[in-house]
């Protein structure tokens, strides 16, 4: 049974380690906050300007002053600090972010992604995402494995306007859990519960790299 966004982002949460600053993309990435796993502490960062982000409120607890990038009430954890974008995007560029989960409309084979802009559409701007791409060493990808139309999202050229080259390290879809092969190629190395490794090749077009047994998430 393929995940809903709740699951990737649990998924992912599994990737957090003690004492990590990590920045939370748009979308299914800010999700990730909910989940962090029990015995360690992790600090979330906003490039709109607070380090310290905890998870999203509950209904008639929100703070319209206190919001995320993408402009979502958020909390703030005790100890929170607040700081301008030149702050912010100092501790981006400085590589004092040990993590970065962002949200993708395409992602090559070989790491490329693209999350900002579909041509033809509105778009207000890249915000941040082009700065992180640039200056992060360890990026997870948190996105549907096709789109709306059934269509592959993991290709092996992205169509639509980069925002980074070769940058990303690992991918958590609906389907499944893979990493980018140094040399090209998306790496399958779990699958979400109940879907099988021939409904992951079937929704790659990129290639994929199967070896051996390929075991389930597990959320316990």
């Amino acid at each position: 049974m393929a995940l809903d966004k709740d699951g990737i982002a649990k998924r992912i949460a599994q990737e957090l380690q003690d004492r990590f600053y990590v920045n939370l993309g748009i979308g299914i990435p800010t999700l990730v906050a909910n989940y962090i796993p029990e015995g360690i502490s992790v600090e979330f960062q906003s490039e709109n300007g607070i380090l310290g982000m905890g998870p999203f409120p509950f209904s008639g607890e929100e703070d319209a002053d206190l919001i995320n990038a993408g402009k979502q009430t958020i909390t703030a954890l005790n100890g929170a600090v607040y700081f301008d974008s030149a702050t912010s995007f100092a501790m981006i560029r400085g590589k004092h972010v040990q993590l970065t989960v962002l949200g993708a409309m395409e992602v090559s084979e070989n790491g490329d992604i693209a999350n900002w802009k579909i041509p033809g559409k509105m778009v207000k701007g890249m915000g941040g995402a082009m700065d992180l791409v640039a200056s992060a060493e360890n990026i997870i990808v948190a996105m549907m494995h096709t789109n709306k139309k059934g269509e592959s999202k993991l290709l092996k050229r992205c169509s639509l306007p980069l925002t980074g080259v070769a940058c990303v390290k690992k991918i958590v879809t609906n389907l499944a859990v893979l990493e980018i092969l140094p040399e090209g190629g998306f790496k399958l190395t779990e699958r979400a519960p109940g879907v099988s490794v021939e409904e992951i090749q079937l929704a790659t077009e990129g290639k994929l790299l199967v070896e051996g047994e390929i075991p389930e998430m597990n959320f316990n």
